[in-house]
């Protein structure tokens, strides 16, 4: 993964603040109004020691709620040596607008913990994370009611089990305590499809954008996915589904992945789950053998292209690279990748730009999903599944009765077959991609104000905001 730029730029919470200042002019809102919605809610602090290989470490951790308009509150947990508080609220904001855009009742929040998990073994990790988890219980920023962490950068199903884990021996007495988080391992309460989710969620926004003629002759690109270049920064989680997606069932050419140690390119397409095993294996694709590697990852974001997906982490295109990207489209699966002063220069090259609000939702749809599923106590489609076989059964021979001749066994099939949880699962999401791209679609056809689909997300997530504050009579 790229590293973390560290420059005099304003910082990541001053670039989502200015990008929501500007939806704020489009809809003429009150200055309060704009200040209620725009301001944090809180921010939790923790220092806390830890006793490794025989020495007492201090460890610091953060968990900002931006707004608690619908509960519980929803974010990811990060544990990386780069994480700080502005970072942290910057994201527990970008969560608030992007839960109003695709409809899922939560407010925002997010958590860090400033640590390098490279450097501890997976018990130490364990006692860290269970440490941290107890901060933000005893602190009330962790609760199924109330705010609900999930996997981020650094962290995944594992240390969302310790956390699960962690709260149940708390509260054993809450029955809910399985939705205190989500991205978990199904057998500890998660749900199919979710450690794929966001990276399946930029495969279908990609897919609803090429739905809309209008859209994709305003990024100079032709008709279908097929055949598309692609660069994809970062291979990590988000990343590596994304491009295997994208590649195996929508035959776009992933022309280059970028990495934090350099860059793997090939005109003709890259094999992504070939590349990401032997990365699983080796630490790196550095010798890959396969395709052209050059320690050069910071001129890569600069290939042409017909769509760029920063997958990694944010500022990764600043107004100081800006003017030498060629990428025809850029897909924001990282959250804040473009900052606002890049961001108006893109959009002067006429660089068509899908927002990170809108693009890697994904995630958070499906752990709306699983969460529903923790509080419902069972299954999706373990009640109706075997129902619909029977349906379709009786369907398929109607059929074969109305005909008079046997259908195929996987006709048949096809027919009987009942949806089972991660179909459901797909579907939801499916359907939740689709209908927020086509309201981003609708505003910005509709505002003559509106010239681009970030303002477009940001306007249509504060207009739902904003209405919740007033019926419930907040201002």
């Amino acid at each position: 993964m790229p590293s973390k730029k560290k420059s005099s730029s304003p910082s990541f919470s001053s670039n989502v603040d200015r990008m929501v200042d500007h939806a704020f002019s489009i809809l003429d809102l009150d200055e309060g109004t704009a200040q209620a919605i725009k301001a944090c809610d809180s921010v939790l602090q923790v220092k806390f020691p830890v006793k490794i290989r025989g020495q007492i470490e201090t460890f610091t951790g953060w968990r900002a709620v931006h707004s608690t308009h619908r509960l519980p509150a929803k974010g990811g947990i990060r544990f990386a040596s780069f994480s700080d508080q502005d970072e942290v609220e910057a994201l527990a904001a970008l969560m608030t607008y992007k839960c109003a855009l695709v409809d899922v009742p939560f407010g925002g929040s997010k958590g860090a913990l400033h640590i390098d998990p490279n450097q501890y073994s997976r018990d130490e990790m364990q006692l860290i994370t269970r440490r941290y988890t107890l901060e933000l219980v005893r602190k009330g920023f962790l609760n199924p009611a109330t705010n609900v962490p999930a996997p981020d950068v650094g962290t995944g199903q594992r240390e969302m089990a310790w956390i699960a884990d962690t709260y149940k021996h708390l509260n054993p007495e809450d029955i809910n305590y399985q939705a205190c988080v989500t991205g978990k391992p199904v057998q500890q309460g998660g749900i199919r499809g979710r450690v794929e989710a966001t990276g399946r969620g930029v495969q279908y926004a990609i897919r609803e954008f090429f739905r809309h003629p209008k859209d994709v002759a305003s990024a100079n690109l032709s008709a279908g996915l097929a055949g598309k270049k692609i660069v994809v920064q970062g291979l990590g989680n988000v990343g590596y589904h994304a491009a295997k997606f994208l590649q195996e069932e929508d035959d776009a050419k992933i022309i280059a992945i970028i990495e934090h140690d350099g860059v793997l390119s090939d005109e003709n397409g890259l094999v992504i789950e070939d590349i990401y095993r032997y990365k699983v294996e080796h630490g790196s694709f550095k010798d890959f053998p396969g395709g052209h590697f050059s320690p050069d990852n910071k001129g890569a974001l600069e290939m042409k292209c017909d769509i760029l997906i920063p997958a990694a982490l944010e500022s990764q295109i600043t107004r100081d690279n800006a003017e030498r990207i060629q990428a025809k489209m850029i897909v924001e699966a990282a959250n804040g990748p473009i900052t606002f002063d890049a961001d108006k220069i893109l959009k002067k090259k006429g660089i068509v730009i899908m927002p990170d609000i809108y693009v890697n939702a994904g995630g958070v749809t499906v752990s709306y999903f699983e969460w529903i599923r923790n509080l419902s106590h069972i299954r999706f489609g373990r009640m109706e599944r075997r129902y619909d076989e029977l349906r379709g059964n009786e369907y398929a021979n109607l059929l074969e009765e109305a005909t008079g001749s046997k259908i195929s066994e996987s006709t048949r099939s096809m027919i009987v077959r009942g949806a089972s949880e991660l179909d459901l699962v797909r579907s939801g999401l499916d359907d939740t991609m689709r209908n927020a791209y086509q309201d981003m679609h609708e505003t910005l056809h509709a505002n003559e104000k509106i010239d681009d689909l970030r303002t477009a997300a940001f306007v249509i997530a504060i207009e739902k905001i904003s209405r919740s504050y007033l019926d419930v009579g907040i201002y």
